[in-house]
């Protein structure tokens, strides 16, 4: 099983590959120039770990909070792969991350927002 793993709420962009217990992470600074080109920056982390977004089973996107350009841009690319690909979408909120291990999301997949993506803005 391929996991998709987007978080753009802090920092950096973080794009994460969870594959038979294989981890891929790549990171870029969160500012106007990257989001311009996310999908881009997502493609070429896919295309280095020889991934087709065909292959994702799932994709997680990190729901906040966080600011209003980073969330929208994000849960915008996470809904046209999963809608585009028929690929479960699932959203985490940040406190869902203990000490930023992506892995603890695939033990909480059950407990964590499916279809009904909601994010939540800071202030």
């Amino acid at each position: 099983m391929i996991n998709l793993i987007i978080d753009a709420v802090n920092e950096k962009i973080v794009f994460v590959i969870i594959a038979n217990k294989q981890t891929y992470t790549t990171r870029h600074i969160n500012c106007r120039e990257n989001f311009d080109k996310f999908m881009k920056l997502l493609s070429i982390f896919l295309d280095k770990k020889k991934i087709k977004i065909s292959e994702i089973n799932r994709v997680f996107v990190n729901l906040g909070p966080g600011k209003f350009t980073s969330l929208r841009i994000s849960l915008s690319i996470a809904k046209a792969i999963s809608l585009a690909n028929n690929i479960s979408l699932i959203g985490f909120k940040s406190h869902d991350l203990v000490n930023k291990n992506y892995y603890n999301l695939l033990k909480l997949e059950k407990k964590l927002l499916k279809d009904l993506i909601k994010p939540v803005y800071s202030s």
